[in-house]
């Protein structure tokens, strides 16, 4: 072990420790104050930001970084504003920390309920985009935690210096600075360190790719709180609306390719294929969106689409699929087409290859609707409603941590609910037990 690093981590741990205790402590005014300071720092700072971004971008060009893994890199002028807005909505947001649920009285005389609290320290761990510091930072100021935040080497000094913006809020407000602390290293030990010590934090949180969160998961000797794959499912029933059906679907596919929340697997009831699929398949060419599809949807689509010039370029999009495909997370213009009897069959299909982040059904049928609700085994279930919405903002949660696939603590989204925990309270007057 590298002595040096162990040093590091102990001491940022037992810095966040103390802290964790101090913030527990922290008024609402105290955090609301916080949250608008950073937002005022983060725009009256907005070119030394930029710089410091631009020393990550120049090193990230020189070891040939480009596309995607480059573009989320970057700090503009509208993402700092952005941040900033986050900040001061959820400054004006209710603060849940210190409420109490469900207190009722007892036979003995005594009430009891429970109290909302903060979980204490946790532990963020990220790839590229460097505004997830003040998402994971502006979280818990408002949860009262303290967190420690080890974003990917390639966006170290833009984490550095948003991370001491986040330190000068919190001491502008009477809170301790090291509440929020970035890991002052790039070396992978670190990461090692951190989620093997439960003396130290309570919870942790890989953002990023597959690989990351396997990682973290395999050798965490803290709870973690994640989601592998984003394998987000369509059922297209047999009384949808058809216009509806293929807005929604269009909307949930290619809005956006690289979110763990866009559509990558579309079901099709056999009953309304004939009029559904080739319309839909059309819809795809134009973005270029490949389909892989089942033998039905495939000999369907190929007879459907016609021949000549524009025939032969929609079908060169549309591909066998392998038994790989119904659990592949694309994130990229590429989906697969099966089509179903009937519901049972497309609840099956999905409970089976799904990797329960987000899932839903198309259906004018209230009883379908309510049966797809209930059995479908997801952290976010929909019914007509585009899979894109599976995020915090959109679920009025405010700034989001992550999504969880977990089924205790959190699940779905997680916003400032989702880095509390409850404990229970009783309220007596003298009662003892006999």
């Amino acid at each position: 072990m590298n002595q040096s690093i162990a040093h590091i981590i102990e001491d940022i741990g037992q810095k966040a420790r103390i802290a964790s205790a101090q913030m527990a402590k922290a008024s609402a005014q105290q955090k609301s104050t916080a949250l608008k300071n950073l937002a005022q720092l983060l725009r009256t700072h907005e070119e030394s930001l930029l710089q410091a971004n631009a020393l990550d971008l120049k090193q990230a060009q020189a070891k040939g970084l480009e596309g995607p893994l480059y573009d989320r890199l970057k700090l503009t002028p509208a993402i700092l504003s952005t941040c900033a807005t986050g900040c001061e909505q959820l400054a004006m947001a209710p603060d849940i920390i210190g409420e109490i649920l469900g207190l009722k009285e007892q036979p003995s005389g005594i009430r009891v309920g429970q109290m909302r609290v903060p979980i204490g320290v946790f532990a963020m761990i990220f790839e590229s985009r460097p505004n997830v510091t003040i998402e994971a930072a502006s979280l818990s100021i408002k949860s009262a935690n303290a967190c420690l935040l080890r974003g990917g080497s390639e966006a170290f000094e833009s984490n550095k210096a948003l991370a001491a913006l986040v330190q000068e809020a919190l001491e502008m407000s009477g809170l301790p600075r090291f509440a929020v602390q970035a890991v002052p290293t790039t070396d992978r030990e670190a990461v090692g360190l951190l989620i093997q010590s439960p003396q130290w934090v309570d919870v942790v949180i890989p953002r990023g790719g597959k690989g990351l969160i396997e990682r973290i998961s395999k050798e965490a000797k803290v709870p973690v709180i994640k989601h592998l794959d984003g394998n987000c499912h369509i059922f297209v029933d047999a009384s949808c609306d058809i216009g509806m059906a293929l807005k929604v679907v269009e909307n949930a596919k290619t809005q956006k390719y690289s979110p763990c929340n866009a559509l990558e697997s579309l079901l099709v009831d056999q009953s309304v294929v004939v009029n559904f699929l080739p319309p839909m398949a059309q819809r795809f060419a134009t973005h270029g969106v490949e389909m892989r599809c089942c033998p039905v949807s495939e000999q369907l689509l190929t007879h459907a689409l016609g021949q000549g010039e524009q025939g032969s370029a929609l079908n060169a999009l549309i591909k066998p699929a392998t038994e790989a495909d119904w659990s592949e997370e694309y994130l990229a213009p590429i989906l697969s087409i099966k089509v179903v009897n009937g519901l049972d069959e497309a609840i099956e299909h999905i409970n089976r290859y799904s990797s329960h982040h987000t899932d839903a059904i198309l259906t004018n049928d209230h009883g379908h609707a309510q049966r797809f609700l209930r059995e479908v085994d997801s952290a976010s279930v929909m019914v007509n409603a585009s899979t894109r919405f599976a995020d915090g903002f959109e679920y009025g949660l405010g700034a989001e941590i992550g999504i969880s696939t977990d089924k205790f603590h959190a699940r779905g989204p997680v916003g400032v609910e989702g880095l509390t925990s409850l404990k229970y309270i009783v309220l007596g007057q003298g009662e003892i037990r006999t």
